[in-house]
């Protein structure tokens, strides 16, 4: 993490837009994203691509990329971003990306932010050795990983870095009686009133939507509601 990143992030929206305001003691802005639930404050959203840094990109290799992905490692990216959790601070989030789609994925986070949609974590799925059962279980919103789809010997998008699953909890992959992860049975009724769980209406859904992705919940055979794709699949 660049060593000034979150110290730029949580600026107030004031100081963004340069208008006047009262500076806020340190003890109130710890770095971090620990200790920034101050209701008097607001905070903007700050991301930045960058080239993957040399120890993400040594955990990766063997583990959720190798030579027989469809996408060279040298066309992938870090996408560094803040969301909101859900306990209402401000945390960063870590997401690998296929470099060409990194902006449609970085305004998706975006639009999480600004409207609080919340995110349990969002770590690179090396992380979890690149266990997709094990990152769901988790909770974690993740994007890049060289593996087949569920259940299938094909690639999945998530190997050519344009898928994203978010919230795989309150959004579970449901085939039949499968359901993934086991803690996503208590959400398959989809109420949009609960905290990270996305409908078609969510404006995240709605950001993939209008750029031309695919959403899983959108699929007829089975629902897939934490994915969203470029390619729709």
């Amino acid at each position: 993490m660049s060593p000034n990143f979150f110290v730029l992030s949580l600026l107030l929206v004031g100081c963004a837009s340069g208008s006047d305001s009262e500076e806020i003691p340190e003890e109130e802005t710890e770095v971090g994203g620990q200790d920034t639930t101050s209701e008097t404050q607001e905070f903007v959203y700050t991301s930045e691509v960058i080239a993957l840094p040399s120890d993400l990109r040594e955990s990766m290799v063997g583990v959720t990329w190798n030579h027989d992905c469809p996408v060279h490692i040298t066309d992938l990216r870090l996408l560094r971003f803040l969301h909101w959790s859900f306990e209402e601070e401000v945390k960063e989030g870590n997401l690998v990306v296929a470099a060409e789609d990194a902006a449609v994925i970085d305004g998706a986070m975006k639009t999480a932010f600004e409207t609080k949609f919340p995110l349990e974590s969002a770590r690179p799925a090396s992380e979890f050795g690149g266990d997709d059962d094990a990152s769901m279980a988790a909770n974690n919103t993740s994007a890049f990983n060289c593996r087949k789809v569920t259940g299938g010997d094909s690639y999945s998008q998530h190997s050519y870095g344009n898928a994203v699953d978010i919230n795989p909890v309150q959004n579970p992959y449901v085939r039949g009686s499968t359901v993934l992860p086991e803690a996503g049975k208590d959400f398959l009724f989809r109420d949009p009133s609960t905290p990270g769980l996305l409908v078609e209406d969510s404006p995240i859904v709605q950001h993939f939507l209008t750029a031309g992705w695919g959403w899983g919940g959108q699929w007829s055979s089975l629902k897939d509601y934490q994915h969203l794709s470029k390619s729709g699949l």
